[in-house]
């Protein structure tokens, strides 16, 4: 089968598309042909060897992954042959047949497309337990969204929504962007690359601050978003694409009761019951036309490395897919 590979860490050239063996067939397990696989940052930091968990080498990325059931194996009764499913797994998605779990599986609803499935796994997921497991959203509460016109951001936008926010501010560095937050539901819009943007969200909540602030840069956004928090707010960081470590005075902390909570996706796919109930309530989303998925683009497998060039050069607005 067809299949991305990267066989040293570095920049998006070390993609190749190689020839390898059909992955094998596990007890409990099922072989999907992939019909869309989702692209992530988590795929460019495994690439550069800086993702949380250790990326082995030689590396098939891809952790969203949609398709049909191809085969299973005997101790699997819950699917069969024919199934539309999507899965979140380790790696082995950027290929044309990944084995899986059962346990990993979701059906599809039949108002989904594959690449829609595979759109809201890892950013969907990670957008839903950010703003409701770790940030414990109330009803009312205003919500700061960063890079609001990305792939968790604009999911963010909307589930905030839905889980009852008062009203949610997006920042991103375009006003194109902007646009784009605004029309998904976003009460204002502001650029973080513009000096003082954190007194402009002060100004939009009439001097509060925000409930939740989604952070993912670190470094000088980080800081500024500490300045624009409301008491007792909850700041919660999902990533650091800045790439540099960030140092704060804890006294700012103390000040107006902030807590600082970090997320990683991974945790939440060590409970298998909160995990499903997630992704199965977030396909209801789609499929009843409650949640917008933003495709910013399907390319092809091979184009891999052309995805991770977009992604990584913020050419992207909302989720780029492959389609084996």
């Amino acid at each position: 089968m067809k299949a991305i590979q990267f066989k040293e860490y570095g920049k998006p050239d070390v993609l190749r598309v190689v020839d390898v063996p059909v992955p094998p067939l596990k007890a409990g397990g099922v072989l999907i042909k992939v019909k869309a696989a989702g692209v992530n940052f988590a795929d460019t930091a495994r690439r550069y060897g800086q993702y949380l968990a250790k990326t082995p080498l030689p590396y098939i990325p891809g952790a969203e992954v949609a398709g049909i059931v191809a085969e299973v194996s005997p101790e699997v009764t819950n699917f069969k042959p024919g199934d539309r499913v999507v899965a979140l797994t380790e790696d082995g998605g950027y290929a044309e047949i990944a084995s899986l779990d059962q346990s990993q599986l979701v059906k599809i609803p039949d108002q989904v497309d594959f690449n829609q499935a595979a759109s809201i796994l890892g950013q969907g997921l990670s957008a839903y337990h950010i703003l409701k497991t770790s940030g414990q959203i109330q009803k009312g509460e205003t919500v700061l969204v960063h890079a609001a016109a990305g792939g968790v951001g604009t999911l963010a936008v909307q589930l905030a929504k839905l889980m009852g926010a008062g009203a949610v501010i997006a920042t991103a560095s375009s006003s194109e962007k902007l646009k784009l937050a605004v029309s998904l539901g976003a009460d204002d819009g502001i650029n973080y690359t513009e000096d003082n943007w954190h007194k402009k969200v002060l100004s939009s909540t009439g001097g509060k601050g925000t409930d939740i602030i989604l952070e993912m840069v670190g470094g000088d956004i980080f800081k500024n978003s500490l300045k624009c928090m409301a008491p007792n707010g909850r700041l919660v960081i999902y990533g650091r694409a800045g790439g540099k470590e960030t140092l704060f005075d804890p006294a700012v902390l103390m000040q107006r009761n902030i807590s600082v909570v970090g997320f990683w996706l991974v945790h939440i796919l060590k409970n298998p019951q909160l995990y499903k109930e997630s992704v199965e309530e977030l396909l209801q989303y789609i499929g009843e036309g409650k949640l917008q998925l933003v495709i910013g683009g399907a390319l092809p497998l091979e184009e891999a490395k052309r995805a991770h060039e977009l992604l990584e050069g913020r050419m992207t607005k909302g989720k780029l897919v492959l389609n084996p």
